[in-house]
């Protein structure tokens, strides 16, 4: 990812010249914002950086997009909870890791120093130390092993997603997935024209592995997307004996096995040791991770793990832009141990943070919904005790994501996603207070739809 004469990033750069955009257009009223391709022309960046910023704004409550027409100016951005049909996000707010970011940051400043002594060999070496790194990171024995070739580096998860299925040919291929599923994902897999069938996950985070079984023997199913530990956005760990039941079914239909490793490291508690990827054949196995989860925002890089050899070329083909020093940098944070000594702190604070956000919920929602206290994630999945139309709601403080989102056949109409963005208690409580009045306010509904 290239970066502009100041230092940023790209998607930086892009999202501080549609701050001002948004300032001028609050003064003259005008509410639409360029187009993707617009903006991707004028900055002469590529379309997943534009897309990278404009997300980011979103999830402020500062721009709204709307299907088919483009991206808006939001009228009242400074409230804690808006109101705004038909808005979609394309990225989730990270945890900030400042300490962490810190240590990334000095890591690169010490390296730049030393960028002339080794200017020859630059550019390839960040690439190849970060490949390696991941890879050892995950090696957990001699049976259970990656190699750095076996690390497919991208700028984003939607491209790099995106690049995966259709270098392996399963563009347009039917997909099982737990559910509910990553909106992430699902957006890609819709993107991809990729028929999607769903088997829910219980409260409990147990999979219904006997709908699973079926779905394998009668439909021509191509991949299985599934949790590596934590299903979000429920936050349960997947029983370990689901884990072996789905190893079992797998084979005896060998189809590729996506693991959704994207929230795994935010278990409130240390991860436990086994992963679904530990029982199944590696030659049917992609592993999806981001560095932005276990470091923060200044690493906003995403890889693949997949032993498939027509990935090199395809992922050098396509071009993603990664900086080499960063790359470095990075490496260094994972061969000195420093992001997993980093995350056991942030585990304690996760925990804390959730607390806090049940404790509200139950004190200003309790009437109105149910939930259990997660097992990880900045997500609470939240039932409510009456059905009713609410599109997402978002803002600087709370953002609330309508369960429909999770899902691609349009269920969990019941429920909604609250994740608290900011540090301020008293401005969630204001928050929350304002989403009770939204929902109370929604009258009329039909007999049949109460709980």
């Amino acid at each position: 990812m290239v970066r502009s004469p100041r230092g940023e990033f790209a998607y930086q750069t892009v999202y501080h010249y549609l701050q001002a955009l948004i300032a001028d257009a609050q003064q003259s009223g005008e509410r639409r914002l360029p187009s993707l391709r617009d903006l991707s022309r004028r900055l002469r960046v590529s379309l997943a950086t534009v897309q990278s910023a404009y997300s980011l704004l979103e999830h402020e409550g500062r721009v709204v997009s709307v299907p088919k027409s483009g991206y808006f100016v939001q009228s009242d951005p400074q409230r804690g909870v808006q109101v705004s049909q038909g808005m979609t996000l394309g990225r989730p707010a990270v945890p900030a890791h400042p300490a962490l970011e810190r240590v990334l940051l000095a890591h690169e400043r010490r390296l730049a120093r030393q960028r002339e002594r080794a200017a020859s060999t630059w550019e390839n070496t960040g690439d190849i130390r970060l490949r390696n790194a991941l890879a050892e990171r995950y090696t957990r024995s001699s049976q259970q092993y990656w190699c750095g070739e076996d690390v497919h580096l991208g700028s984003d998860v939607q491209g790099l997603l995106e690049t995966v299925l259709e270098t392996l040919s399963l563009r347009g291929a039917t997909v099982v997935v737990a559910s509910p599923c990553c909106w992430r994902l699902l957006q890609v897999l819709q993107r991809c024209d990729m028929q999607v069938l769903e088997v829910p996950l219980r409260d409990c985070g147990s999979l219904d592995v006997e709908r699973l079984s079926c779905l394998l023997g009668r439909e021509s199913v191509r991949m299985l997307v599934m949790p590596s530990c934590l299903g979000m956005p429920l936050g349960r760990l997947m029983p370990q004996h689901d884990q072996r039941r789905i190893a079992q079914l797998l084979d005896q239909h060998p189809v590729w096995l996506l693991e959704n490793d994207l929230d795994s490291e935010h278990c409130f508690d240390a991860p436990p040791a086994a992963r679904l990827r530990d029982w199944v054949d590696p030659c049917w196995l992609m592993v999806l991770g981001s560095l932005e989860a276990s470091v923060g925002a200044e690493a906003p890089y995403a890889y693949v793990l997949c032993r498939n050899p027509l990935l090199c070329p395809a992922i050098a083909q396509r071009g993603f832009l990664l900086a080499p020093l960063r790359q470095l940098a990075l490496a260094q944070l994972l061969a000195k141990g420093e992001v997993d000594a980093n995350l056991a702190l942030l585990q304690g604070q996760w925990r804390q943070r959730m607390e806090l956000l049940c404790e509200l919920v139950e004190r200003h929602l309790g009437a109105l919904v149910a939930f259990k206290m997660p097992e990880g994630g900045r997500t609470l999945w939240v039932r409510l005790h009456r059905s009713q139309p609410l599109g997402a709601l978002s803002g600087p403080v709370l953002q609330v994501m309508p369960g429909q989102r999770y899902s691609a056949s349009g269920q969990y109409r019941q429920h909604i996603a609250l994740t608290w963005l900011a540090d301020q208690p008293h401005a969630l409580a204001e928050a929350l207070q304002r989403l009770a009045r939204v929902l109370e306010s929604c009258a009329g509904w039909p007999e049949a739809d109460r709980v």
